[in-house]
């Protein structure tokens, strides 16, 4: 249904067009249209796509003959088009390249309709491909993404997604992995399932090691180092509870983890490990206790010391969390923590390390997630005050048709953000005074990220194995879009001469501040400005990997015409603060941000960054009585370049609304006629505090006998020590191991695999001439856009 979608898209950029031409009201939610897919993992790929990808599973959008479960939407149409992916990406992790590409890692095998195991199987019962879905299995998948604009061809070479996992993959297989990248742009996976489950061991925890197999508590490199995985301690240690673990790069390069309630500083290098204290009150903060956690603004004021906030999350004893086969309790029965606890692991001042109590959250929240904001401040939004993250068919206590939500653990959607300001005194850095409440619940499977007009991006839930729309909390596919209370400024800076790339140290740049783009006198709004950058990263799970924020340093001159210039110093000589890759610029005048400005830090290559001296800034100079203003109001909250260009597409629609009305005539019945199966893609789920709705799902006999005879929909299905694990597609057609060919000989056997017809003989090739991925759609090559060499790349090693 490739077409169709594009029919819509091109519908929808004119029926929204009217919505975005009104001023935004700070506190407030907007409605950010339908992303076809259910958001379930989601990032910015440049300053115009969003790129959103979900489990394989049976959406009515359609790409190449089955169900999409990947996504582009478009922030100014606040639209979506579908794109192809092969493998199953459930669960996957993701994480950004030096030159601005994106990369996933991992996923769950191949399923079919009810996420049954795909109809061809892997000899230990798992899916390897699957007929009716055509999702190959994803679990050792590796997939690279060259973010385009939302006009470019997305089917191309250039634009699409590489996702060959028989010529590019993992040594290990892994599903809920960590992914951390390094001050050199290469990126370390950690740990992970092998076949999936609740969470990752058996219990009684007679194998805290392997798990029988089923634990990859191991970890690896992209790109490939030679070798094989080494085994981790610390994910012996945390066993259970080590999904998704929390990780972040230090200024010495070793890496915070936190998983369980335990926390280490590692040397990834020597895979060496140094205990630090344990989360306090035994709260577990990892998938699927899934507190918020979020690394501060690094700022002058706290010379770039990475302090690390953890919230929410649950205390269930850990004999309680049970094992794959799902918990030994019933989570939604039990409230969410609101403890915050800080840890600083590099103090500067050479202090032991400890955890600090920091402000309650003003409730419980379990599935929370952190979003930086350009002004220095926290949005904590999404997520339940009861149970916890993933779903499950029953449990021991409790069959399905009695879970008071179906298949989700978690109840009691939190519908209002909060806004947590690290630098208020404690006691008062929590407030959700005039934020508005959210009419979409956003539990299991649900994102956020920021977008470059500063607000918040926010989509998906879907606590169901497959697409389910009836539920009290279905599968969903409307976004929304929240505005920070910085909204409802009548005046936003419009910085001119904002810089495409970033080193780390060296020369300052100048940055110009216009007299419309702030009110009153031009040394207060000098002295209160703030050049920031800040990467949303790869947002999944309420979890936001690589995400960051860095204040540049900054001086100023104020100008006898109103304008103001700023000095702003490049990033500290330390590519560990802020890893090399794609991020946003902001200018905060008083505490007001400018839309962001795409740019990329570093020099867009994986390997050692360059660095040069700190950079040296001129004294500030003020001058008195110099005031700035807009007089005619244009630079309002929405710029006046944006009302311009919205405006004119009104008087358009006027103008066709005829022609209009029949094109979405013309796309109703396209739809209607490919409709053969009952799912749909519903309007939009409002949901009422107070209202009752019927849990939905098959019957738990129906799973049992799905997945191995357990309550728990994702109970791997290889039990028993030395089980066979090779997920080759077929080992009579394909290999993992397979070299890299480029002739269409090679091409053509894999095309007429006995797994599928799904042929990739189209797909950009990662390792030719020109390096993989090279520059974004339509821009040359150059200082705007980095490219990454051949020699940033390598083979999987075999």
């Amino acid at each position: 249904m490739l077409i169709s979608s594009r029919l819509s898209f091109a519908a929808l950029s004119l029926a929204s067009a009217s919505s975005s031409v009104l001023a935004a009201t700070g506190g407030s939610f907007e409605d950010g249209g339908n992303t076809l897919i259910s958001a379930m993992m989601m990032f910015l790929g440049n300053d115009k796509s969003v790129y959103i990808l979900d489990k394989a599973e049976g959406n009515a959008a359609q790409v190449k003959g089955h169900p999409a479960w990947g996504a582009l939407w478009d922030p100014a149409t606040r639209s979506a088009v579908v794109m192809d992916i092969k493998t199953n990406s459930f669960c996957a992790s993701g994480m950004h390249l030096p030159n601005g590409s994106f990369i996933t890692f991992g996923g769950n095998d191949g399923v079919g309709p009810t996420g049954a195991a795909g109809s061809q199987k892997n000899p230990d019962g798992t899916g390897a491909w699957d007929s009716v879905y055509q999702d190959f299995d994803g679990r050792r998948a590796i997939r690279i993404l060259n973010p385009c604009n939302p006009g470019d061809d997305l089917t191309s070479a250039q634009c699409g997604w590489y996702d060959e996992p028989t010529l590019l993959s993992m040594k290990a297989r892994r599903w809920y992995s960590a992914a951390e990248p390094t001050g050199d742009g290469s990126i370390v996976i950690l740990g992970g399932f092998v076949n999936g489950g609740f969470i990752n061991r058996w219990w009684p925890n007679t194998d805290p090691v392997t798990s029988n197999g089923q634990a990859e508590n191991t970890y690896e490199y992209f790109p490939a180092r030679s070798g094989d995985p080494q085994l981790v301690q610390f994910l012996v240690k945390t066993s259970g509870l080590n999904a998704y673990a929390h990780t972040f790069l230090m200024p010495s390069g070793k890496i915070l983890v936190q998983a369980n309630v335990s926390t280490m500083l590692w040397d990834h290098q020597g895979n060496v490990e140094t205990p630090l204290p344990d989360m306090p009150k035994h709260i577990a903060r990892v998938y699927p206790a899934s507190g918020a956690v979020a690394m501060l603004p690094l700022t002058p004021d706290n010379n770039y010391t990475p302090t690390v906030l953890f919230c929410g999350g649950t205390d269930i004893p850990d004999d309680q969390w049970g094992g794959y086969g799902g918990p030994l309790v019933d989570p939604w029965l039990i409230p969410a923590s609101k403890d915050c606890q800080r840890l600083t692991p590099e103090p500067a001042d050479g202090s032991t390390v400890a955890y600090e109590q920091d402000d309650d959250m003003l409730e419980g929240r379990t599935m929370g997630q952190f979003i930086l904001l350009p002004d220095g401040t926290a949005l904590v939004i999404n997520g339940g005050v009861n149970g916890t993250a993933a779903y499950s068919m029953g449990t021991v206590n409790t069959p399905l048709g009695f879970m008071p939500a179906g298949p989700s653990l978690s109840t009691g959607p939190v519908l209002t953000p909060a806004i947590y300001n690290p630098k208020a005194p404690k006691g008062s850095r929590w407030s959700n005074a005039g934020l508005s409440a959210s009419k979409i619940p956003r539990l299991y499977h649900s994102s956020a990220i920021l977008l470059p007009d500063a607000s918040v991006l926010l989509a998906g839930s879907n606590p169901h194995p497959d697409v389910n729309l009836t539920a009290l909390y279905p599968t969903t596919y409307d976004a929304d879009i929240f505005y920070p209370p910085y909204f409802s400024a009548s005046v936003r800076p419009a910085p001119t001469g904002m810089p495409t790339t970033l080193s780390y140290g060296g020369d300052p740049f100048n940055i110009t501040i216009p007299k419309s783009s702030y009110t009153g006198l031009a040394n207060d709004a000098a002295g209160n400005a703030t050049v920031v950058i800040q990467r949303g990263g790869f947002t999944t799970h309420a979890m936001n990997m690589g995400q960051r924020l860095m204040q540049l340093k900054n001086t100023y001159t104020v100008n006898k015409d109103g304008t103001i210039t700023l000095h702003v110093a490049q990033p500290p000589p330390n590519p560990n603060l802020f890893q090399p890759g794609p991020a946003l610029m902001f200018v905060n005048i008083q505490g007001i941000p400018s839309n962001g400005s795409y740019l990329i830090v570093g020099n867009g290559i994986i390997g050692t960054q360059p660095t040069a001296a700190e950079s040296v800034l001129p004294a500030s100079v003020r001058l008195d009585s110099v005031t700035g203003g807009s007089s005619d109001g244009s630079n309002s909250s929405s710029t006046s370049s944006e009302k311009k260009s919205n405006s004119g597409l009104i008087i358009g629609v006027a103008a066709g609304a005829g022609a209009l009305l029949l094109l979405l005539g013309a796309i109703a019945a396209f739809f209607i006629s490919r409709r053969k199966k009952a799912a749909r893609i519903p309007a939009k789920n409002v949901y009422v505090p107070g209202t009752a709705g019927a849990a939905a799902g098959l019957p738990m006999a129906t799973w049992a006998a799905q997945r191995d005879n357990d309550s728990s929909i994702f109970t791997p299905l290889a039990k028993k020590p030395g089980a066979y694990t090779d997920d080759a597609w077929d080992p009579s057609t394909a290999s993992l191991n397979a070299p890299y060919k480029d002739d269409a000989g090679y091409r053509s056997s894999l095309a007429e695999s006995s797994v599928g017809n799904r042929s990739q003989m189209d797909e950009y090739d990662p390792y030719s001439q020109s390096g993989f991925p090279t520059q974004s759609h339509g821009v040359p090559p150059g200082p705007g856009r980095p490219v990454v060499s051949q020699a940033g790349f390598g083979y999987r090693d075999t």
